[in-house]
């Protein structure tokens, strides 16, 4: 029995719960009036004066009737005891106490002679059977909802006993939705192993969790440690993935601040979990102060950077936002989801592409904007191995149109997004990317416009991204497809990302490279490997994985850096920015008008003339 299952009848039945918790109350009141008595005598009625008797009797009208006027001033008839905690049951001894002074009163008043110790006597009685009778409900709720739990057959490890995993333990004991049975804890601290917290053991330390695991048959594993540094939870969830239970854990130490500890805040362990490092940090208040009041564009402004880019930008009240991007779904569903949560936000959703220089000079005459986030592109190297010549006229060549606009109409800010792969490219992206990142280069030696590149690696849970990927191969029972065994990226969040391209746009002088620590690289294998298991599966026994070979202008490893750039720090220690490196601009003028005939002829010399332009560019072919 829950509480909810115990409290969900009371609505319709308010009335009839009052009356029969009254006629309980006054049986109580009367019982306590000459239990008072009773005690005081030594539990020998025998030895009760009559005149004491017939005192209790005279006043036990106007006893009953005080008391039940108290407790209606105390709202006890309107609490819901189910879920009672400290804070009511000091609401029972404070009615139970003026109750107790009412009496003292009225008999004194009376001249009605009873033993002094009798009004302590008889409040300490009320007292103790008033609150069996209140916290009935919540006796009923927590001794009841075990068994509930055990009939789920879901038996559950928590790791943390602290204040997050007896949160969780009393939710799963109290509410309908809560499907599990709370087996034992672990916790690090040694001061807690062995002791029990709410009926529940510390049953060891987070190395101890395979061996418990499999010594209470655990299914599910609550990683409840939303304080824990990054290190130490992408430990403790590479231990508990070796057990193959399912694994869920609370989001961050922001969910104890907002007293958002629940059940239903526990989430399944995501694979940026496992990147073991402190997500880039950003005031980001502080960085949108130069976008309040401004008028901002985005192109790809319907895409999973350029998305996230119009949520924060509209969220800091911008004169104006401009969502420009080609794909008229993805723009719709953003401009609805924009239009809901900021209705005062002045928005504007065109459709268009960065390639028709007379559309995207069109806009920047009509809308003049500020600042200008370049996220439209083609990502996927595979496609564009196949297909160059686009490559080389949306990438570098919307990025140039989209530039020699801003220059124009006066833009403050251009913000272009780049990736790891412009380094020693050896795919026609990341070479597209690196003659980008030359284009801003370029224009930000004539321009008053501050033209600055953001460089950064795979963003996780983005469309095309290999998250999204695995997670559908595994629903399909696999296999997971990994192109070669020690294959490693360097990774990041959207939030991230995002957030590195405005700092940019706070720190832009013109002409930098911004580039983001990110920490370690993964490997491509133990990314699938981990993933499979969080998902309650034994890579290779339940799911197979296959390596596919290395596609077209694939790397095995990709860079952050060009050994030519070197390296300076930004105020956010996670944040630098990479030299740019000197070329001769006229030359790469000319290279420009040569490389744009090409790719619009669709000329098969396409590479080679990308590879004149980008000397480290070597073309993989595989």
């Amino acid at each position: 029995m829950s509480s909810y299952q115990i409290e969900k009848y009371l609505p319709e039945n308010r009335r009839v719960r009052m009356l029969v918790l009254m006629a309980v109350d006054i049986g109580v009141i009367c019982l306590a009036s000459f239990l008072g008595l009773f005690i005081r005598f030594d539990l020998n009625i025998g030895r009760i004066p009559a005149e004491y008797i017939q005192a209790l009797l005279a006043y036990l009208p106007f006893y009953v009737l005080a008391t039940i006027v108290v407790f209606f001033i105390f709202r006890m008839y309107a609490t819901m005891w189910s879920v009672a905690g400290v804070r009511e049951t000091g609401h029972i001894v404070a009615a139970c106490g003026l109750a107790s002074l009412v009496q003292i009163a009225g008999m004194l008043m009376l001249e009605l002679k009873v033993p002094r110790s009798y009004y302590v006597l008889s409040f300490f009685v009320l007292c103790a059977f008033e609150g069996t009778v209140r916290l009935s409900y919540r006796i009923l709720a927590s001794v009841g909802l075990p068994e509930k739990h055990k009939k789920a057959g879901v038996r559950v490890l928590i790791a943390g006993a602290g204040t997050s995993g007896s949160v969780i333990l009393k939710e799963m004991r109290t509410s309908q939705y809560a499907q599990g049975h709370v087996v034992c804890f672990v916790d690090d601290d040694k001061n807690k192993i062995g002791k029990i917290l709410n009926g529940v053991p510390v049953a060891g330390n987070r190395k101890d969790i395979p061996e418990l695991a499999e010594k209470y048959k655990i299914d599910e594993i609550y990683i409840a440690m939303p304080s824990a540094p990054a290190k130490d939870r992408k430990e403790i969830i590479e231990i508990c993935r070796e057990t193959g239970c399912k694994v869920k854990t609370l989001p961050g130490i922001y969910q104890l601040l907002n007293g958002e500890v629940s059940v239903s805040r526990l989430r399944e362990v995501e694979i940026e979990d496992l990147l073991g490092r402190e997500p880039v940090q950003v005031n980001i208040d502080e960085i949108l102060e130069y976008v309040h009041g401004k008028v901002a564009l985005v192109t790809g402004g319907g895409g999973s950077i350029g998305s996230e880019l119009c949520r924060q930008i509209a969220g800091h009240q911008p004169k104006q936002l401009i969502i420009f991007d080609v794909y008229e779904n993805n723009a719709y569903d953003l401009q609805q989801e924009l239009k809901g949560k900021f209705p005062e936000l002045n928005l504007a959703v065109l459709i268009g592409s960065v390639r028709n220089t007379h559309r995207i000079e069109s806009v920047f005459a009509q809308y003049r904007p500020d600042i200008v986030y370049h996220a439209a592109a083609h990502k996927h190297v595979p496609l564009m191995e196949d297909s160059p010549n686009e490559a080389i006229k949306n990438n570098v060549f919307g990025t140039y149109k989209t530039a020699k606009a801003a220059d124009k109409y006066g833009t403050k800010r251009f913000v272009p997004i780049s990736t790891d792969k412009a380094v020693n490219p050896t795919n026609i992206m990341g070479a597209s990317k690196r003659i980008c990142e030359m284009v801003i280069q370029m224009m930000n030696a004539k321009s008053k416009t501050d033209f600055v590149a953001v460089r950064f690696g795979n963003v996780l849970g983005s469309n095309g991204s290999v998250i999204p990927l695995f997670k559908k191969q595994i629903e399909q029972g696999g296999p997971v497809t990994v192109t070669h065994p020690d294959i490693i990226r360097y990774f990041m969040t959207i939030p991230e990302a995002v957030s590195l391209v405005l700092q940019a746009g706070a720190y832009a002088k013109g002409g930098e490279i911004f580039i983001l620590d990110m920490g370690e690289p993964v490997k491509i294998l133990d990314l699938a490997k981990n993933l499979i298991r969080l998902s309650g599966y034994k890579p290779e026994e339940d799911i197979p994985i296959t390596f596919t070979g290395l596609r077209p202008g694939e790397k095995l490893y990709e860079e952050l850096l060009m050994d030519e750039e070197g390296m300076q720090d930004t105020p956010n220690k996670l944040i630098h920015i990479g030299k740019p490196i000197e070329f001769d601009m006229d030359a790469f003028g000319r290279q420009l008008d040569k490389l744009y005939k090409a790719a619009n002829l669709d000329s098969e010399t396409i590479r080679e003339e990308v590879k004149n332009i980008v000397p480290t560019y070597r073309a993989k072919r595989v």
